[in-house]
């Protein structure tokens, strides 16, 4: 599904962010992407989803050529793609039901299918009675799951989860990481981003490790070993 081929990428002041990295992550798969600030791992996401392009190599999702992309095709690419991100990203004025249904209404779903889906997808996230509930009415956690929903509503193939429980209490961490090994169970693929030591110690997944731009590490079922 995910393949980087001896992909660098070289800002203007000379700095490399990443330097030659290959690998590849199979449809399905479970990965954990792992770095001290400045490792690349916000740069492999940027790439992956369009918003950078590739200074040398080749990222393909699928069968595109992400860096070859036109600009008017990233959207679609994109439908493909669900993001998560630490700051949860909702929109304050609309409701959970709301923030979700634009994401929708964004990518020309029916008022059926959205009235048939956010349901199913709330009561996955365990947010079936707080559907009208504003942001600022729900915990970190909560706004979390709502961001989940809304990225998992779509039916994407991967869903890139960026440092998504670094806001969070432990309890709230471990609610957000079992809801994504739900959504990879059902067959979506998962790249979460993190620090978190426990994460990636408790989770016997594959970790990519990464320093200074490159693969230090890529291992099946990874520990936390960086230094």
């Amino acid at each position: 599904m995910i393949n980087f081929i001896n992909v660098s990428k070289i800002y203007k002041n000379d700095s490399a962010a990443l330097d030659n990295v290959s690998f590849k992550i199979n449809s399905k798969e479970f990965v954990t992407l792992v770095g001290k600030s400045g490792a690349g791992k916000s740069t492999i996401i940027k790439l992956l989803i369009g918003e950078e392009k590739a200074s040398r190599g080749k990222v393909l999702f699928g069968e595109h050529e992400v860096s070859r992309l036109d600009h008017k095709d990233i959207p679609y690419l994109r439908r493909k793609i669900g993001i998560v991100f630490q700051d949860f990203r909702l929109l304050p004025l609309k409701t959970a039901y709301e923030n979700i249904e634009f994401a929708m209404e964004a990518s020309g779903k029916t008022k059926q299918e959205i009235d048939e889906v956010i349901p199913q997808v709330l009561d996955m996230v365990g947010l079936a009675d707080q559907s009208g509930n504003f942001p600022h009415e729900l915990s970190g956690g909560e706004r979390q799951r709502v961001a989940i929903a809304r990225a998992m509503v779509n039916r994407p193939a991967l869903i890139i989860a960026d440092e998504p429980t670094g806001n969070l209490d432990p309890g709230n961490t471990w609610e957000i990481i079992n809801i994504l090994l739900r959504i990879n169970e059902l067959g979506t693929t998962i790249l979460l981003a993190t620090h978190n030591k426990d994460i990636i110690n408790n989770l016997g997944k594959r970790v990519i490790s990464l320093d200074n731009g490159k693969i230090i590490r890529d291992e099946k079922k990874g520990r936390y070993i960086l230094k």
